[in-house]
């Protein structure tokens, strides 16, 4: 790859490429070089890319092609006979080439990636910048769900729109990811890589381990996901729970509970009254649904939670200006979202438990439609037949490492602690103080994946936790 602007240009190849391999007969996986998605000026390492071109349908009659873009980032110090990593993006939904050049050029980005091992990144099929693209165009979404009854039917017009276009919704999937996987090991003629999977990449590093593990040497979990865990059904709660373990840390420091000595009581008070009904406030409707989805995405986010406690004294006061970003979306690719979600999650959770654990506080109740819309959503997804063995707990001898947040509305720890036993060469880190995605903003965790990944095999050095997470910084302006 070369260190060039990639942009709409590239992405438009892409679909020309998967249109014009789709008019011509199944073939063999194949990677092509090509130019780059996105900016790498500034950055030190060198800059491969190019694209993976796969059958949408492995084996089946469709001549249909779906291509992925791919960055290979060498290592800056190569360490002899090191196995490159595949690192694999979060969602589902989501992306990483188009945005990777301004990780690489961030202090975590250089102290973790590319060090002493060759990474290859790659957009999932469906997501990102890959061909075809599986977007809704900007619909208000996150991981609660649609945030109104109108987004829950752009999701569902969207869906009845790319199946018409020809796109095979049961090809966008965990186990297509995994097999993608290996094509993409295989045409770049590796032997054995590491996985590195970040929030819903971890549960695709983990079906690979399942499904087809041949190559992998070593797995990294950052937020694990595990494929018995439940999205839809006790995920109010989890919200809920990690704005306790927020509004804890506040009544601990001494600083922020001086100035925001009852978070908690703000915070219930506004969604007390938005659930009795829709506020207007300077020309803007504000909802239960809005205020959920922004506490899902508050808690996710080290700064949005840090200023967690000034934003609910702002709630008290009457302001709900800070719902507004809540409206215009994630920037999801909706539908990728939905084939993962309606294939291997909700089908295996249920729609009643969900409703009635919302129940627990005024916090959970403020989610419970935009969770209930996911399945109102996914009967209209036509994504085949779940497989049981989706949601059956996963056990391997590969060495792997699970990094966890304390802080975490959507993998929270308890994921993490009740996967590890199954793993005999696991090692678990809870990282205390920290929110999701414990590689971006932790260095102790940067230090211990360096170190996995150097010997997958040596306990890893957890030392650096103290002091570098003893206290949560608030930002009490």
């Amino acid at each position: 790859m070369r260190k060039m602007i990639w942009g709409a240009a590239v992405s438009g190849a892409l679909a020309a490429l998967a249109l014009a391999v789709g008019a011509a007969q199944a073939a063999e996986p194949k990677f092509t070089p090509g130019p780059c998605a996105g900016d790498y000026s500034g950055v030190a390492n060198q800059i491969q890319c190019g694209t993976l071109t796969v059958d949408e349908t492995r084996g089946g009659p469709s001549p249909r092609r779906v291509a992925l873009p791919v960055t290979i980032v060498k290592a800056s110090a190569p360490r002899p006979g090191a196995v490159p990593v595949i690192y694999l993006h979060g969602g589902p939904g989501g992306g990483v080439v188009e945005t990777l050049g301004r990780s690489l050029r961030g202090v975590p980005g250089r102290e973790l990636i590319a060090v002493d091992q060759d990474w290859i990144y790659f957009d999932q099929r469906g997501g990102g910048v890959a061909s075809p693209t599986l977007d809704c165009g900007g619909v208000a979404l996150n991981d609660a769900g649609p945030l109104s009854d109108a987004a829950a039917q752009q999701l569902i017009a969207c869906g009845r729109r790319l199946k018409a276009s020809g796109v095979d919704l049961s090809r966008y999937n965990a186990e297509e990811v995994v097999k993608d996987i290996q094509d993409l090991r295989k045409t770049l003629g590796l032997k054995q890589v590491d996985l590195f999977g970040v929030s819903y990449g971890t549960r695709i590093a983990l079906d690979v381990v399942r499904h087809d593990p041949t190559g992998v040497r070593a797995v990294v979990l950052d937020s694990p996901w595990t494929p018995e865990a439940k999205w839809a059904q006790g995920g109010p709660e989890m919200i809920s729970d990690a704005v306790k373990v927020i509004f804890k840390r506040c009544a601990e420091d001494a600083a922020c509970n001086a100035k925001y000595p009852h978070p908690g009581a703000d915070l219930d008070g506004v969604a007390a009254k938005l659930l009795a009904g829709p506020v207007v406030q300077n020309g803007q409707t504000y909802t239960a649904d809005l205020l959920g989805g922004f506490l899902m995405d508050a808690a996710y986010s080290g700064p949005d939670a840090r200023a967690l406690p000034a934003t609910a004294a702002r709630f008290a006061a009457g302001d709900l200006s800070a719902l507004d970003d809540t409206r215009a979306g994630a920037g999801y690719r909706e539908a990728q979202f939905f084939t993962h979600l309606c294939k291997e999650e909700l089908p295996f959770e249920s729609r009643e438990a969900t409703r009635k654990g919302a129940q627990r506080d005024p916090v959970s109740r403020l989610a419970e439609k935009s969770f209930d819309r996911l399945f109102q959503v996914c009967q209209a997804y036509p994504v085949g037949a779940p497989d049981p063995v989706e949601a059956q707990p996963i056990s391997s001898p590969i060495p792997t490492l699970f990094l966890a947040a304390e802080i975490d509305p959507g993998c929270p720890p308890a994921v993490a602690k009740a996967a590890v036993g199954r793993f005999p060469k696991g090692q678990l880190s809870i990282v205390p103080n920290t929110t999701h995605g414990v590689s971006r903003g932790s260095a102790c965790a940067r230090k211990m994946i360096r170190g996995f990944l150097a010997d997958p095999t040596a306990p890893i050095d957890q030392s650096c936790l103290h002091p570098e997470h003893d206290r949560f910084e608030f930002d009490l302006n």
